[in-house]
């Protein structure tokens, strides 16, 4: 198993159905900013996917997530702290719901845009705590995204792969492949030295 660096902040994106309700406390955005077994594309022959159980640790030890629109620490819609912000992961996924304050202008253009149907896309900021690389027969790399420390989820109107992730990723995928073509050839001398 191979662990990649706990100081590296990185950003997944999905498609997903968000959801406005009003109750007696007020206005809400609901929805899943992760889904469990999709298999995501990264770049071409790197794809990743986020296994059940990878938000349930962080949830419990770091309980202090924002919800944000597009990234911009400027633009805080709730927090898990405060109790403006509620996450939970069942088996679809990391489900949230955002209390929407009335007194706050951005936030509420943000939830008349998910009512409307214009934004209806997410995003997470996380640190990756375990994963699991699968090399696959055609020099591909699946990963396998086992633990992660939780920092923040958005609602994004242009969802995607920040460059520095994909450049990460392709870096681990070339020493995979390197790895599996050392391997290789030890394994080819070894039969041949046997006269297998």
């Amino acid at each position: 198993m191979i662990t990649r660096d706990h100081e590296q902040r990185q950003t997944r994106s999905i498609s997903t159905k968000f959801e406005t309700r009003e109750d007696t406390a007020g206005r809400h955005i609901t929805g899943y900013f992760a889904v469990f077994g999709p298999t995501y594309d990264i770049a071409p022959g790197m794809t990743e996917s986020i296994a059940p159980g990878a938000f349930s640790r962080t949830l419990t030890e770091y309980p202090d997530v924002r919800a944000l629109v597009n990234h911009d620490t400027t633009l805080v819609l709730g927090r898990t702290k405060a109790g403006t912000l509620t996450l939970k992961e069942d088996e679809t996924g990391l489900y949230g719901d955002v209390l929407i304050n009335p007194n706050d202008q951005d936030a509420v253009n943000c939830w008349e845009r998910v009512r409307r149907g214009d934004v209806d896309q997410c995003s997470f900021g996380f640190e990756i705590v375990d994963e699991e690389p699968i090399p696959r027969d055609d020099g591909s790399v699946h990963w396998l995204i086992k633990d992660v420390n939780l920092g923040e989820v958005s609602v994004c109107t242009f969802p995607a792969y920040e460059e520095t992730n994909i450049q990460a990723r392709a870096r681990d995928a070339e020493d995979i492949r390197k790895r599996r073509i050392e391997a290789w050839k030890i394994k080819a001398k070894e039969e041949l030295k046997h006269g297998n």
